[in-house]
């Protein structure tokens, strides 16, 4: 037989064959009995229940419907492998975005924890920082975490800083003591915006997070502290120099105290001076022209908004 009319003969008796899929198992639940387990399934008494738990309490009722694995496979088929019941959906809480363009416009405020002598014992540390000059307006250390002293060091520094109604927006996260009814009201009583950052979203408070690390990793911040007083002393030291000496990279090297009192543009100025004198001298180290003294950012950011490119601007 010529291998072609083998092949044709061959292919026409190959589409002759009815294709039959697979006997459906005799111990297979009927419909109507799919839809009994459906319905017990779906009643309020076990709505909430595993199908584990649903066949032992018809066992103990002296009912049997079906295997646990079974109800498993019927939940499945109807794409109910899930929570059954209609629970409140809370949509995603919204990105804070808050930006200031001068000192006195937006404050973060957070609460660390310093180690005590023993284990369990620690101390609160409370700061409130200026977003835009990183300059510390008030501090206070305690044993423990309080939305009354909470709302006395935010009354006492929004005093001293001299703030006016609808001046400035004070932001945390969403602690105890930062989401307490006290310091909502003190803020509402004096004209002041709160804001929060998401739940369980640390990247929402950078600020108070950056100056937090620059404390602790200081050299001489101990593993532990020894007392109360052993901290208070410590703090004591660090936030006046926090304020008046440290060189903080992300407002031109310049102190946190001059840019919060209106002293940045004449220490810029001077740089710039300098930089000139130095520039005049014949040298060949400057390539590329005069050497410039740095400048400090025009706006500062709690979540920027997107680059056009998708990317958001980096954070301190």
């Amino acid at each position: 037989m010529p291998r072609a009319t083998f092949y044709r003969e061959n292919e026409e008796r190959a589409r002759s064959i009815v294709r039959v899929g697979p006997r459906p198992s005799p111990r297979r639940l009927s419909e109507e009995e799919r839809r009994a387990v459906l319905e017990v399934l779906h009643c309020e008494r076990f709505a909430d229940k595993a199908p584990a738990v649903v066949r032992a309490m018809l066992l103990d009722e002296d009912r049997y419907l079906c295997s646990e694995r079974t109800m498993y496979r019927i939940l499945a088929a109807n794409d109910e492998v899930r929570e059954r019941r209609n629970l409140l959906r809370h949509p995603p809480a919204p990105k804070p975005q808050l930006v200031a363009t001068a000192p006195n416009q937006v404050w973060s405020w957070d609460i660390t924890k310093l180690l005590g002598p023993y284990r369990g014992i620690l101390f609160r540390l409370y700061v409130v920082l200026d977003i835009f000059s990183r300059y510390v307006v008030g501090w206070m250390l305690a044993h423990q975490e309080s939305a009354e002293l909470a709302e006395r060091l935010l009354r006492e520094a929004i005093e001293r800083e001299g703030i006016d109604p609808g001046q400035l927006t004070v932001h945390a996260d969403r602690g105890p003591a930062m989401i307490s009814q006290g310091v909502a009201e003190l803020l509402a009583a004096l004209g002041l915006a709160k804001s929060h950052g998401r739940p369980h979203v640390s990247n929402d408070n950078p600020y108070s997070e950056s100056q937090f690390k620059t404390a602790k990793y200081q050299p001489g911040f101990p593993d532990r502290f020894g007392s109360y007083e052993h901290p208070l002393a410590f703090c004591q030291r660090l936030f006046p120099w926090y304020n008046h000496e440290h060189r903080h990279s992300g407002i031109a090297y310049l102190t946190p105290a001059d840019v919060h009192h209106g002293r940045a543009h004449a220490a810029l100025e001077d740089r710039r001076r300098v930089l000139e004198a130095a520039y005049q001298v014949p040298t060949p180290r400057f390539v590329h022209g005069v050497p410039q003294p740095g400048r400090l950012p025009q706006e500062v950011w709690i979540n920027p908004p997107s680059k056009p490119g998708g990317r958001e601007e980096d954070a301190p």
